[in-house]
């Protein structure tokens, strides 16, 4: 007997539903996107050919062979799309940001638990090589006690470039699009902080939105930065991470969102494998260099966790519960930057 299959409704085909979430859906053999929300019917035709395309998200609700519905649309929709197919008995995965409001977050983990419903979010960037390979360094004590964690997600967009992101609305601006991503891994290494400090602006003189953050996540003695900006033609490191023990700093950015627009197949044996020359470099208290290959990034391991999920139990690739907690810390980011104060969760 063969693996039963489980049949997806996608809810968006912009970047996210085309780049983010079918080409890896595809990886996975038991998954099969069988209806698509969009208006983007002839791109639906060209990449998924078995899938049909629907002009309302209760067509996908109400249909009983759909078992798990996929949140790919603006973040201001998350919450009450995630709601209705929650309530329709559907399994749901979101992509980041959960919802644009912790209250609205706790809402719905509460609904999937009365639902008897798993409810997950595309945090895919806890899959990244060179987070993976931080991750690895800090969790095997290469670095020792961590200290100072700096992050950063620099661009050079000096124009404002068209979309839902730059609109003011819920959920725009870089700090819920990227901060989304950086806020994520700080939370996976260290958890919580007890204070949130930052400085969250519109820097171009166009921009209606949020283009620049600087958050500061303490820790007692230890300090975590992630940092954005959209008028950086020079990025320096990706990451730099020092503790008692070394350093480690690395250039560069995780080649999978790349691969993916250029319509690599996900599942190709060299996926998300990096140039050497963008190894990172640790430093060890001696002073001594060692270049450390990347690990190679993952995202398809996102699907395949998530299937485990559904078929056995097994642990969800990223809990709603660390999602919500992203969010609650990008509103003490918002409300640090308003009130020019250090804010305590």
């Amino acid at each position: 007997m063969g693996m039963r299959t489980i049949q997806i409704g996608l809810l968006g085909y912009g970047l996210a539903g085309s780049t983010f979430h079918a080409p890896l859906i595809r990886t996975i053999p038991s998954l099969t996107i069988a209806a698509v929300m969009t208006s983007r019917q002839a791109d639906v035709a060209r990449d998924l050919p078995g899938a049909r395309v629907v002009d309302s998200a209760a067509a996908i609700f109400t249909d009983p062979a759909i078992e798990l519905v996929v949140v790919a649309t603006p973040n201001a929709s998350h919450f009450e799309l995630a709601r209705q197919a929650l309530e329709a008995g559907k399994h749901v995965v979101i992509d980041k940001p959960i919802t644009t409001s912790s209250a609205n977050a706790d809402a719905l983990i509460a609904l999937a638990t009365r639902q008897g419903r798993l409810l997950s979010v595309y945090q895919n960037r806890r899959w990244d090589n060179d987070f993976l390979t931080v991750r690895k360094l800090v969790e095997a004590g290469r670095l020792g006690t961590i200290y100072a964690y700096e992050s950063h997600f620099d661009r050079f967009r000096p124009a404002i470039k068209p979309g839902w992101h730059e609109i003011p609305q819920p959920g725009a601006g870089v700090l819920f699009d990227l901060g989304s991503h950086l806020i994520d891994q700080a939370l996976v290494l260290f958890g919580m902080p007890t204070t949130v400090t930052a400085d969250v602006l519109a820097q171009r003189s166009e921009a209606l939105v949020d283009d620049y953050f600087h958050v500061i996540l303490g820790y007692g003695e230890r300090r975590a930065i992630v940092h954005a900006s959209t008028l950086v033609r020079e990025p320096g490191p990706r990451f730099a991470v020092h503790g008692d023990a070394g350093s480690f700093v690395k250039y560069g950015m995780d080649p999978q969102e790349t691969a993916l627009k250029a319509g690599r197949p996900a599942n190709a044996p060299d996926w998300g494998r990096e140039d050497p020359a963008l190894s990172g470099t640790l430093v060890n208290a001696a002073g001594e260099r060692q270049l450390i290959t990347s690990e190679p990034g993952a995202y398809p391991e996102f699907y395949a966790q998530m299937t485990a999920a559904i078929f056995t139990g097994a642990p969800l690739p990223v809990s709603a519960q660390s999602a919500r907690d992203v969010v609650a810390v990008i509103e003490l980011a918002h409300q640090s930057a308003v009130e020019h104060r250090t804010v305590v969760p």
